[in-house]
């Protein structure tokens, strides 16, 4: 196309690929910063406020010279969960999990401090629940802590299926705002409506 100073219309690649970089599948390890993302984007909205729970780390050596860059460092304690916060007045609590596999999650990805932590989070009425990405597969599915902490606890299998998590769990709808849209599968699931 011309315009009229007889100059060609040029598309510019780098927007091109980087509006191609914001479709999901195309971030590739990011997970947990979708979820960051779709967790700020809820509190910007007022619809949620949910936060990526910071590990908590004892700092034994700083580089003064250097910015203050931390050197030598170890965890204080073993972590919980990944993020929490407050929907409609409940308690939210849950993991994020990745996995290669395109048929299972491996329980070896779940230390028993979160079975145990998700456990009270439950047993005090809060929800729990774990979002689970099949990175192959480029699928995010939502299933609710007891399913798994059951599975887990069962101790007959070394991993969920991902047939079973399609079958007990939501696949999470993918998009620009939110990334992840793991809110309204909470609405659908644990307050019975739409957001």
């Amino acid at each position: 196309m011309k315009y009229p100073n007889g100059a060609k219309n040029q598309i510019d690649n780098s927007v091109v690929n980087n509006t191609k970089a914001t479709v999901f599948a195309n971030r590739g390890m990011d997970f947990e910063k979708s979820v960051s993302l779709s967790a700020s984007y809820y509190l910007e909205q007022d619809l949620a406020v949910i936060y990526k729970r910071p590990t908590p780390i004892h700092v034994v050596k700083v580089d003064y010279a250097h910015n203050f860059k931390i050197t030598d460092a170890y965890f204080e304690k073993q972590s919980t969960t990944d993020y929490n916060g407050v929907y409609k007045g409940r308690y939210i609590d849950f993991e994020c999990k990745e996995t290669k596999s395109t048929t299972s999650l491996s329980f070896h990805n779940i230390p028993s401090q979160q079975i145990k932590h998700l456990k009270s989070v439950i047993r005090h009425q809060g929800i729990a629940f774990f979002l689970i990405y099949f990175i192959t597969l480029q699928e995010v599915y939502l299933i609710d802590a007891s399913y798994i902490i059951e599975a887990y606890e069962k101790g007959d299998r070394k991993s969920i299926t991902l047939k079973q998590i399609k079958e007990n769990g939501y696949l999470v709808e993918q998009g620009y705002r939110p990334r992840l849209d793991f809110l309204k599968i909470v609405e659908k699931v644990y307050f019975h409506g739409n957001i």
